[in-house]
């Protein structure tokens, strides 16, 4: 796992908030590290919504703050993958960012 730049109690809620902003509105703009950390745990998220369990939603509402978005999860966003195994997330470069050219990208679900 990547630091970021962040104690760990911030990085995981930072990485938390973007999994949450990630599934509540298909795409998020931000760093590519960034991006490549909330993929990772976005992907694994996405594999528990495909067994629609109550202990997989247990799982999924300890990572996602939304309980609206948990329930978009797993009623509209994991039955749309059940025939994927894996690669539900795009990376898309946009460039440098103008402050301090750091690589940014666009962070999709396909």
């Amino acid at each position: 796992m990547r630091k970021l730049g962040r104690d760990s109690g911030h990085r995981k809620m930072m990485l938390r908030n973007m999994v949450t902003s990630l599934f509540k509105h298909g795409r998020i703009i931000t760093t590519e590290t960034r991006a490549k950390e909330v993929r990772s745990i976005a992907e694994k998220i996405i594999t528990l919504g495909k067994k629609n369990d109550l202990a997989a939603r247990r799982m999924v509402l300890a990572e996602v703050l939304d309980e609206t978005t948990v329930k978009n999860i797993f009623e509209k966003i994991a039955p749309k993958y059940n025939d994927r195994n894996g690669g539900y997330t795009r990376i898309i470069k946009l460039g440098p960012r103008r402050g301090d050219s750091s690589p940014m990208v666009v962070l999709e679900l396909v």
